[in-house]
């Protein structure tokens, strides 16, 4: 059972970021898997029509920071030790959504699986492996 639901880590954020709070939706918790949905307004694009791969990999860490999460609290210095991003196809130019796997949660890491498809295509333009460090015995 996840610890934190949607709208707990929603409110997290917001006080997590208060200069930034993250332009996505977290749409499902479930037990091993988050999705985020990022609307077309917050995408940012680049020469070609196409969207950003910053953008693609502000959302793959997002989502596997989400993951995190909702599996071990609200742990504020949870911190990426390594993402590894692949981008398969070219996105639309319209919202995203990202969709994560727990692969493996330690006492000291985690390492997640993330794949983000434009809004409406279930096929995968980028593809993450994510690693967060998570602190010994610190809840903030």
């Amino acid at each position: 059972m996840p610890l934190m639901t949607a709208a707990e880590v929603a409110t997290f954020l917001a006080e997590a970021f208060p200069d930034a709070p993250p332009p996505f939706e977290v749409t499902t918790v479930e037990p091993g898997h988050v999705e985020l949905v990022l609307p077309d307004t917050a995408v940012m694009l680049r020469p070609g029509g196409t969207i950003s791969g910053p953008t693609l990999m502000t959302l793959a860490d997002t989502a596997a920071y989400v993951a995190v999460l909702t599996e071990i609290g609200p742990v504020a210095l949870a911190v990426t030790s390594a993402l590894t991003i692949q981008f398969l196809r070219k996105p639309a130019p319209r919202g995203l959504v990202a969709s994560t796997e727990l692969l493996r949660l330690g006492r000291r890491q985690a390492v997640i699986d993330v794949r983000i498809c434009s809004s409406g295509d279930p096929r995968p333009v980028a593809q993450a492996t994510v690693t967060y460090a998570i602190p010994t015995g610190g809840t903030t």
